[in-house]
């Protein structure tokens, strides 16, 4: 089992002077160190407008910076937008970083989770996935040495040479963002890496790998001419220290990130609301004031533990045969200092054990692709809730109270612009009601 590092670059409430420039050293510091350490990936996202939740629009900028502070750990988009810009520049930008890694990038792409980040770009969120197929056709022939050329639904690309050329050849490994759990299934027909979130149980993550295998190996159907990549990576959340209530304790931003994945998940194509509406961070202490005992289960999942509380569960996952687990430390408020010290203990206590059976993982692949090895067909519908009793629980607002305004801490706001947010932000609230009606639970990150 390999192990990767997941970066949101999130950036509660309240902002203080130069609060995004420590913010991105600390999270480069923390790369250098994962990199001496002998951690494998450092995952970085591209997300745009989403205010507390992700600071992070450009991760090839990012990713370069962490490129020239370490040597070994892959450096991986995860994901970059094919929605949000055109396929050259993605290209372009891909092998440019390949070249100033030295040929440690992987190519993560994805369609973006919200009509907040697409429609900025005159992007209908209806059609995303057909634009992200569209792009992944045009971006792959441009790789290849000499010119070419590409006319499909969205994306129209005269004759031309796309340089510079990555140094892996043809092209980097190639990845998909999974945050709806179906689309695992998607990503072995593609014969695409799948990045997904958390499973809710050893036994949802033995089914979501075989219907990955299987789909790989029985139903596969590229988008176009690529190097296929067999992986399936888990993202967990993550914190190690001494003793399970210490991890626990410095945990606290791990429910932060929770919260805000299903606090925006109920609005209309998960729609965020107007810029200075809402503090998220002040929604979040609200609500860990009134669910003391949600606050309690959320910290108890994950990789939230000490060393053997870590080794015992991943002990269990590493059964179903996943690739990679991606550790989602960096969230909320989490300090820098517990980070790092959570990166050396997990890294000097529980990673070498799971390091040394990488050769027999590769060995029992092999083998799968091979068809040597037969996995059965296991239905996937009872494993397909993404949130279990123990995540975070944010329920329909019974009235505006649960979202109220954040306007005292934005005193420059005039009197018509506060009136405006607050239309918009009842408009919001209804919307967020309708949908909370329409289906329980469940958004795409």
């Amino acid at each position: 089992m390999k192990f990767g590092i997941f970066y949101e670059l999130q950036l509660p409430r309240p902002w203080q002077p130069e609060g995004e420039f420590r913010l991105y050293q600390n999270a480069l510091d923390q790369v250098e160190l994962a990199d001496r350490l002998g951690y494998d990936f450092a995952w970085e996202v591209e997300h745009h407008f989403l205010e507390e939740y992700s600071h992070s629009p450009a991760p090839e900028v990012f990713l370069a910076a962490a490129s020239q502070r370490t040597r070994q750990i892959r450096l991986a988009h995860g994901i970059m937008q094919l929605t949000t810009v055109h396929p050259a520049r993605v290209a372009e930008r891909i092998a440019a970083l390949d070249l100033v890694s030295g040929g440690r990038v992987e190519f993560g792409m994805g369609e973006s989770a919200s009509i907040t980040e697409l429609e900025p770009f005159d992007r209908d969120f209806g059609e995303k996935r057909a634009v992200w197929e569209d792009a992944v056709r045009a971006v792959i022939p441009m790789f290849k040495d000499g010119g070419c050329e590409y006319h499909g639904t969205h994306f129209d690309f005269p004759l031309r040479n796309v340089v510079p050329k990555p140094l892996q050849k043809p092209h980097p490994p190639l990845w998909v963002a999974c945050s709806q759990l179906d689309t695992i299934e998607m990503a072995g027909r593609r014969g695409l890496g799948a990045l997904a979130f958390q499973f809710l149980s050893a036994d949802a993550a033995y089914a979501w790998v075989h219907a990955y295998y299987n789909a790989f190996t029985k139903r596969l159907d590229k988008l176009t001419d690529y190097v296929t990549n067999p992986n399936i990576a888990l993202t967990s959340y993550f914190m190690c220290a001494e003793t399970d209530e210490e991890a626990r304790r410095r945990a606290d931003g791990i429910p932060f990130f929770q919260f805000a994945l299903r606090f925006y998940g109920l609005s209309p194509n998960r729609k965020r609301p107007e810029p200075g509406t809402v503090n998220l961070w002040d929604e979040y202490e609200k609500w860990k004031r009134e669910n003391p005992d949600g606050l309690a289960r959320a910290l108890s999942g994950g990789l939230i533990g000490s060393p053997e509380t870590l080794r015992r569960r991943l002990r269990r996952f590493e059964t179903s045969h996943i690739d990679q687990v991606i550790l989602l430390n960096q969230a909320g408020k989490n300090t820098h200092e517990h980070i790092c010290e959570s990166l050396e203990l997990f890294a000097r206590e529980v990673m070498p054990e799971f390091h040394a059976h990488e050769p027999a993982q590769q060995a029992w692949k092999r083998e799968v692709l091979a068809r040597e090895i037969e996995l059965e067909e296991i239905d996937t519908a009872p494993f397909r809730e993404r949130y279990g009793p123990n995540s975070v629980q944010v329920r329909a607002a019974a009235d505006t109270a649960t979202l109220r305004p954040a306007f005292q801490a934005y005193p420059s706001q005039s009197y018509s612009r506060i009136q405006r947010g607050s239309r918009l932000r009842r408009a919001w609230i209804s919307g967020r009601l309708e949908v909370a009606r329409s289906r329980s639970s469940g958004s795409e990150h």
